[in-house]
């Protein structure tokens, strides 16, 4: 039987820090992503027929997921949905407890930051053009769960789950993603320039 040689795994941007792993480091990347999740969802804005308000929530949880990789990310979105179901008042508008009809976009966003992970590991935050199709990605997986939470938490139709749940949103989306698409890149170039200590 003949050696299988795979291919060492693809680094992320949290990997550029240190070429030793280390759980404090870990841990203290994890816990710094949720709590900029959390800080991230004050920025609140209702939105007239949803109960779901635009957050900068999306964007901090896909930012952190193409940094972070498939398990620090998933950590982080863990770790800020389980605070704030213990009582850390770092949802939305600063509330806690167990959000009730939006908790699926909260499931969502751990799933998709997950796959965001996995796919930048395979170097999916490395240009505009990977970036763009991985956010949407990331944005769809929310929108999956957090979208069908909705629709049977308020026994809607898939209709007007869509259109209380997801099309309002879309704008704020298409901005995001073309931030992140400018972002990581930018962080790549800056964190493998020659000379960087």
């Amino acid at each position: 039987m003949s050696d299988l040689v795979l291919p060492a795994p693809r680094l992320v941007l949290a990997d550029l820090l240190s070429a030793r792993r280390s759980v404090v480091r870990d841990g203290l990347l994890v816990v710094g992503a949720a709590a900029l999740i959390g800080v991230s969802a004050q920025i609140s804005v209702p939105i007239p027929g949803s109960p779901v308000p635009v957050t900068g929530q999306t964007f901090a949880v896909l930012l952190a997921a193409a940094a972070l990789g498939p398990w620090r990310g998933p950590a982080a979105c863990l770790a800020y949905v389980l605070a704030g179901v213990a009582g850390v008042p770092w949802f939305a508008g600063g509330s806690a407890g167990l959000p009730g009809v939006t908790f699926g976009y909260l499931i969502g966003m751990v799933l998709a930051a997950a796959l965001v992970g996995v796919l930048a590991r395979r170097g999916a935050d490395r240009t505009p053009w990977r970036v763009a199709p991985t956010m949407l990605l990331g944005n769809l997986v929310i929108y999956a769960v957090g979208v069908t939470w909705l629709a049977v938490a308020l026994h809607l139709n898939a209709q007007q789950a869509i259109a209380a749940g997801m099309t309002p949103f879309l704008p704020g989306d298409a901005l995001k993603i073309a931030l992140a698409a400018g972002l990581l890149p930018a962080a790549w170039r800056l964190g493998t320039r020659p000379g960087r200590s």
